[in-house]
């Protein structure tokens, strides 16, 4: 069964394509100006390329708690994974200037 369209959303002047109008349709590199099709390809890296990232400030790692040391860890609530790091850079550094 069918559904039938809706009237509102149909625009006559941009029917849909039919099976025809697919088989008829051509690259846009044939049918614009090499100029044209250069500066719009400039403009657009194109579907599903992803532009330059930020490299990641952290590294993804593993670590393993005792369970009661990570429940008050997590017990003092949202951003507890931040204070952690704090707490092993203070570590670090103090390791250094010893």
């Amino acid at each position: 069964m069918s559904k039938k369209p809706n009237p509102e959303l149909i625009d006559g002047d941009n029917p849909e394509w039919t099976a025809e109008d697919f088989r008829k349709a051509r690259p846009a590199k044939e049918v614009l100006s090499p100029d044209l099709y250069a500066a719009l390809i400039a403009m657009n890296r194109g579907a599903g390329v992803r532009g330059p990232g930020k490299k990641p400030v952290k590294v993804q790692t593993t670590i393993r708690f005792d369970p009661d040391v990570l429940a008050a860890l997590k017990a003092t609530g949202t951003g507890w994974q931040t204070r952690v790091n704090d707490v092993m850079r203070r570590w670090v550094v103090r390791r250094r200037a010893a």
